[in-house]
This record gives structure tokens, sequence and C-alpha cells, in this order.
């Protein structure tokens, strides 16, 4: 079953908000905790987006970013990076990676929703599924 969005984060309380926010703002969302298991769900569960943390265990967000991009089957698949470092750094490798669009922890909730919203648009009701 196709999913809205997959996010890829490793601390539980910010992968708890995340599911929250989006789940409440209308989107089926399912989620991983580490980077290798990113590809394996973008590739069996077909996301619509990925909401990806760049520091994980096992392989960071940027090495996940580099890999989607360069799989044809991945490669246009929307990305919102999170991170918690707000350096001009990471915000340039996420760019040159093909990151979609980029948010700094902490956020706010609507800014998150609204990013969303711009890389696939608003929820599609479940009857219209």
């Amino acid at each position: 079953m196709a999913i809205d969005i997959l996010i890829a984060e490793d601390e539980p309380s910010i992968l708890e908000a995340l599911s929250f926010v989006l789940q409440r703002a209308g989107w089926t969302i399912s989620a991983v905790m580490d980077g290798d298991a990113v590809m394996d769900a973008v590739r069996s569960k077909r996301p619509r987006m990925l909401v990806l943390d760049v520091m994980m265990p096992k392989r960071s967000g940027f090495e996940v970013l580099k890999q989607i991009r360069a799989e044809d089957a991945t490669r246009t698949l929307p990305v919102l990076v999170l991170t918690a470092k707000g350096q001009n750094q990471d915000r340039r490798i996420a760019e040159e990676l093909g990151a979609n669009s980029f948010i700094t922890k902490p956020y706010a909730n609507t800014d998150v929703a609204d990013a969303v919203r711009a890389l696939i648009g608003a929820p599609v009701a479940p009857e219209e599924r």
C-alpha cells in the first residue's frame, strides 16, 4: 500500500510529534528509525514524499539522500530534510544533494505541515484514495 509520507527519524519523541502532526493534518504516514531502513521502506511502501533526518544511526540522511537521487526509481521523490544542525553548510549540502526543502529543529508544527503541503499538496480524503 502506498503511503503519503515516510518519516526517517531516530529520536522517538520527535518521530511521535511528527507522526501526530502529519496524521492530524490528514496524511498517511509510515516511519523508520535508521538510515539503513530508509531505502527498503521507500522501495516497498512507495511514499509520495520523505521527511528525512540528517543525524541517524547506521547511515546519515545525507548518504540516504545521495542514494535516493542516484536511483531512477526514487530520483524524483520529494525530500524534506530535517536537522538539528542549522548551519549553512548543512543546508548547502542538502541542496547540493537534491533536497526539495529544508527545516531546522526546533521547528513549528505548522512549518512542517506547510512544507509537506508545498511538496505534495493537500491530503487526499480516504474515500478518494
